[in-house]
């Protein structure tokens, strides 16, 4: 029977006093002859243990590899690797190195037993072997190695149930930790006070913490100096809170406080630094013995970002490891709190710079309504001084000897008093519409009659600059909704404009044209164009180009804010073109379209001739605080044969009316003494003014303005600068309905200048 490489069947392991398994232990027989291995598992299978048997020395290098054995039988004498080599290489092998090694050889002298004991051996047993010596050895390192085992076992029991402890302990910790930061960052960003979320910290630190806390604010928008400490007295008394100044902290505790906020890191405190501190010192109320002794500080600064927004110390009577236990949970607490008073911050910077914002908002208001006011209160006056400029002019134009020079003069003077008329115009129209004073006059209007009567209104000044400005408009009618003068103005300012900016002899188009529910007006030139930085701005208010010190376009800038407002307020939209300085520029203008069809007739204004047929002379009396349009206006009608007083104020005007019984007052509104309504009302009252005609020259022309004046009992409002051919006009009409027998049918005018 041949023995090779033989390992025994495991048998069922004997069961410890305990109740669990005995796990069998290996025994490694090396030797070359397979009848001594075979009488080797014969003495040893009596031990119930693993044998494995083999052969060679490179046959047990290969089985310690695979597995740990009790105890190794070697042979000494093995061709090959010999039992001392292979001793010599089992020893270098870490699971091995202290596995006992029994030497089994025929002979022993000193020197191989003495080499055998330097290698590792327990012991030598000669063959042929005593069965029971060899079992009685062997099971005693079957045993050793079984109780060795048994005991790493329980070590690793134990070690792996004290892990368990540990992390279940660590866990737990965590656990809790986590509920208390979740706890924190929801009790702390329940508000945006800063106020709430200081007591908010200082609850979440005492007790949890430590039984004594204070914060202190360090960032110039929460309010830089204000503290808040909290404790808790022993026994269970209520945790008392106190707020103030930084001046109330000692000034140890203010220093370290500041040092962790310079620092941007913990600063702790001992037991000697806190040793002579009260409560007192940390700005609460004195209470004897009530608080434990302080052993152990922490502070720990607030920080965002680079934003640096206080810091905050605990204290207590626990060891500075105590402390620096929590000196972790600290820090996460600190980072919520920083977040919650950085959201705090924010709020308040946003509150303040809102009522800052409130308050400009209000004052720009109150600037822009004073603007107004101060715009239509000097367009007002500026007419006032216009009146009798005008009327000078016509009388000089009337009286003076036929002259080329004065004729030329006359024509001068006329030009420009059309433009300062025009420009106080739009001062006023701006301040009426800022206000809201504008009212349109809704009528169905033809567009080619409206652009008719735009370019009848500006062709003098295009033609002036040599200009030429061609017109296209649609072949099919189109209406559109809206007020004629005022839709009049806003064309006439565009083409005004354009003519203005273009140099002399330059080309100026106007097109019209229709788009689906819309008109579309488009005014183009060839001048001086508008640069890329001040196309946005074009209709905002006194906006102009950059201009040499000649100013040699002249305007106020606030013709543009004109047309687009008056555009507006009848439902379009006015938009500006340009490719840049010097390449010309685009104004297009989009209107609602009303349809097709033809509005039904109206009733035409009688229109009176300039030169009609000279009336008898009349009573006429000219009312007026400024003396030089007194005047002015009574020379006019003197020219015209009238016999004419003039008078200065309310009261000398009613003495005038009832010595003169005039037929005819030309009467100002804004009189001293008594303005102009309450004289109106006063002369309808008088019976010889019953059928007298009152015409209200004044500067006010809202139509409030004129419904004032036809209550007060006025036949004609006419606003200054009043034309004198018109005035005339007037008065021509009226007399010579009196002279057929019409006098006393008030039919009161909407004429302005």
């Amino acid at each position: 029977m041949q023995i090779d490489d033989l390992a025994l069947p495991p048998e069922d392991p004997d069961p410890e006093p305990d109740g669990t398994a005995v796990e069998k232990a290996d025994i490694l027989v090396v030797d070359d002859l397979p009848e001594k291995l075979l009488v080797f598992r014969t003495v040893l299978e009596e031990l119930g243990q693993n044998l494995v048997l083999v052969r060679s020395g490179a046959d047990a290098l290969r089985e310690i590899l695979q597995r740990e054995f009790a105890v190794i039988l070697l042979d000494v004498n093995m061709p090959g690797i010999d039992g001392f080599e292979t001793a010599t290489l089992i020893r270098q092998h870490r699971r091995c190195r202290h596995t006992p090694i029994i030497f089994i050889t025929s002979y022993a002298d000193e020197m191989q037993t003495a080499r055998g004991y330097s290698l590792g051996a327990v012991d030598y047993i000669l063959s042929p072997v005593v069965p029971e010596i060899l079992r009685s050895k062997v099971s005693v390192f079957v045993a050793l190695h079984q109780m060795r085992r048994q005991v790493r076992r329980q070590a690793d029991a134990r070690a792996a149930v004290m892990a368990a402890q540990a992390a279940r302990r660590v866990a737990e910790e965590n656990d809790r930790r986590s509920a208390f930061l979740a706890h924190a960052s929801r009790v702390l960003s329940g508000s945006l006070q800063i106020t709430v979320a200081m007591n908010q910290l200082v609850e979440l630190l005492v007790p949890e913490l430590a039984p004594l806390a204070v914060v202190l604010l360090l960032d110039a928008d929460l309010g830089a100096g204000e503290m808040l400490a909290a404790a808790q007295p022993s026994g269970g008394a209520p945790l008392q809170l106190s707020t103030g100044p930084e001046a109330r902290l000692h000034e140890r505790l203010r220093g370290a406080l500041r040092d962790a906020a310079q620092g941007r890191q913990s600063v702790r405190l001992d037991e000697e630094a806190l040793a002579a501190l009260v409560p007192a010192d940390f700005g609460l109320a004195a209470a004897g013995d009530a608080f434990p002794p302080l052993r152990s500080a922490q502070v720990v600064p607030l920080i965002f970002g680079e934003r640096m927004l206080g810091a905050v110390l605990i204290a207590g009577s626990g060891a500075i490891e105590r402390a620096a236990a929590e000196a972790g949970l600290l820090g996460e607490l600190a980072a919520r709190a920083a977040t919650a008073f950085e959201n705090a911050r924010l709020y308040l910077v946003l509150q303040r710079e809102m009522l800052e914002r409130q308050a400009a908002q209000e004052e720009l208001q109150r600037t822009n309504r004073r603007k107004d006011e101060f715009l239509a209160m000097m367009s007002h006056e500026l007419r006032n001084p216009l009146a009798p400029i005008h009327t000078a002019v016509q009388v000089i134009r009337r009286v003076a000897a036929p002259h080329p020079k004065v004729a030329w003069a006359l024509d001068i003077a006329e030009r420009q008093l059309k433009q300062l008329t025009r420009l106080i115009e739009e001062l006023l129209d701006v301040a009426r519409i800022s206000q809201g004073k504008i009212v349109l006059k809704h009528a169905t209007l033809d567009l080619n009659a409206v652009v008719a009567q735009s370019v009848e209104t500006v062709q003098p000044f295009i033609d002036g600059r040599r200009q030429a400005l061609k017109v296209v408009v649609p072949q099919q009618p189109a209406w559109l909704l809206g007020d004629m003068a005022r839709l009049t103005q806003v064309i006439a300012n565009l083409l005004h404009n354009a003519a203005k900016y273009s140099p002399e002899g330059t080309g100026i188009e106007l097109v019209c044209w229709l788009e689906e529910e819309d008109i579309m007006l488009s005014v183009r030139d060839n001048g001086i164009g508008i640069d890329a930085e001040l196309l946005p701005r074009i209709f905002d208010l006194f906006e102009q180009g950059e201009r040499g010190l000649d100013r040699a376009q002249g305007g106020l800038g606030v013709g543009l804010t004109l047309a687009r407002r008056l555009t507006e307020m009848h439902g379009g939209r006015i938009e500006a073109f340009s490719e840049g300085r010097d390449r010309g520029s685009e104004f297009r203008l989009r209107l609602p379209r009303v349809g097709t069809v033809a509005p039904a007739a109206g009733q035409a204004l009688p229109q009176e001739a300039a030169g009609a047929h000279r009336v008898e002379a009349l009573r006429i009396l000219v009312v007026d605080d400024n003396h030089d349009a007194a005047t002015g206006i009574a020379a006019m009608l003197e020219l015209e044969g009238h016999a004419v007083r003039t008078a200065h104020d309310g009261e000398e005007a009613l003495a005038a009316a009832s010595a003169h019984c005039p037929v005819v007052v030309v009467l100002d509104i804004g009189l001293p003494l008594v303005d102009g309504y309450e004289v109106a009302r006063r002369m309808r009252a008088m019976p010889e003014l019953a059928g007298a005609l009152l015409i209200a020259v004044t500067g006010y022309g809202q139509n409030e303005d004129r419904q004032a004046a036809h209550n007060a009992g006025f036949d004609h409002h006419f606003v200054k600068p009043a034309d004198p051919e018109t005035l005339l006009g007037c008065i021509r009409q009226w007399s010579g309905q009196r002279a057929q027998g019409g006098a006393g049918n008030r039919q009161p005018s909407r004429a302005a200048s």
